[in-house]
């Protein structure tokens, strides 16, 4: 990964147009060929980026800045980046990351529903949880009641970032003949309105787990949390 901290303008030019007028930003360029520019606010997000596949020329500008031009591999969508001023440029080798590990309660929700498929519906068989892809695993793998595919996401709390998550995995796994028609569902003990609200309009089913329930708990069982 480089690190740049610059003075720079960049300019979106593609289905439409963009500009944001020359501050200090970091720029990462990832490994996977990514490009984003940031502000020091607004948290995570970035102000302007470009996913991969694309590609990264330098070049001197008329009036003696550094001119960066990145342009999409498929769409030719192009940012472009005018340099005034470097103020940090470094080069980081992260290697391959471990991916998100489940915290004991998530895991533990992905083995009961696993062991418990028909809690989404009659008839529903696991194919196998784990389900690898070139983007990471599936939660849930399964069949329904008319032998049609089904991606299960789950989360303890169920927000938007989940439902963006399902839908790379829906659409990469639609892209399987031996797999295709795939159906998503999110699940989770909690799912937040906005969440829901996104799901339907991809097509996404919605489940709220009742944790309890699947450990085979009944409501008036004396526990001790």
């Amino acid at each position: 990964m480089r690190l740049v901290i610059a003075r720079c303008s960049v300019d979106y030019v593609g289905r439409l147009t963009a500009h944001l007028p020359m501050a200090p930003r970091l720029i990462l360029m990832k490994a996977d060929g990514s490009v984003s520019v940031h502000a020091d606010d607004r948290a995570f997000k970035p102000l302007n980026w470009m996913n991969p596949p694309c590609t990264v020329r330098e070049s001197a500008g008329d009036d003696g800045s550094n001119l960066w031009t990145v342009t999409h591999g498929k769409s030719g969508e192009m940012l472009i980046l005018r340099i005034e001023e470097f103020l940090h440029d470094s080069s980081h080798e992260l290697g391959p990351d471990p991916g998100l590990q489940k915290d004991g309660v998530e895991a533990h929700l992905q083995e009961l529903l696993a062991e418990h498929i028909t809690t989404l519906g009659d008839g529903y068989a696991l194919i196998r949880r784990e389900y690898p892809t070139a983007i990471g695993p599936v939660d849930i793998l399964c069949r329904d009641a008319e032998g049609g595919t089904v991606a299960v996401e789950l989360k303890r709390r169920g927000d938007i970032d989940g439902v963006e998550q399902l839908t790379r995995y829906l659409e990469l796994l639609n892209r399987d003949p031996a797999l295709k028609p795939v159906r998503g569902v999110f699940a989770a003990q909690e799912i937040k309105p906005q969440a829901r609200v996104l799901a339907h309009d991809r097509g996404i089913d919605c489940v709220t787990l009742d944790y309890d329930e699947l450990r085979g708990i009944e409501p008036d069982t004396p526990r001790l949390f």
